[in-house]
């Protein structure tokens, strides 16, 4: 077991919508991502998803309504709900998923990643 400092981990890495494996918690992962800009409209059929915001702000565009979120905010996402995650600036998220969660839902794009670097 060991401490983690979220600040140093974000640090490490640049790259906008690729989340990154900080931790397993059961059959779990934890990942840290840098959002900006929009992602893409999608859903997860069997998973449920968590986005926890450390920094910046965070606008989850829904079908029927936006929720826009701050630093220390979260939402749960239910599986099967139609959501696109959008940051007008650099915005730092934890997402909590089941580890068979695949980031575009059941969209394959270019921003699809099937394996994910763990930091």
């Amino acid at each position: 077991m060991e401490k983690v400092n979220l600040v140093q981990k974000f640090s490490q890495f640049q790259e906008y919508w690729n989340p990154k494996i900080a931790a397993e918690i059961n059959d779990c992962h934890l990942k840290l991502v840098k959002f900006i800009g929009e992602f893409v409209w999608h859903h997860h059929e069997n998973e449920d998803e968590l986005f926890l915001v450390v920094k910046g702000r965070l606008l989850m565009k829904l079908r029927d309504g936006d929720i826009a979120m701050e630093a220390g905010e979260f939402i749960v996402i239910p599986r099967g709900v139609e959501h696109m995650p959008v940051a007008d600036e650099e915005c730092h998220v934890i997402l909590l998923e089941p580890k068979t969660t695949l980031n575009t839902g059941n969209v394959t794009n270019a921003r699809t990643l099937p394996v994910l670097d763990r930091i």
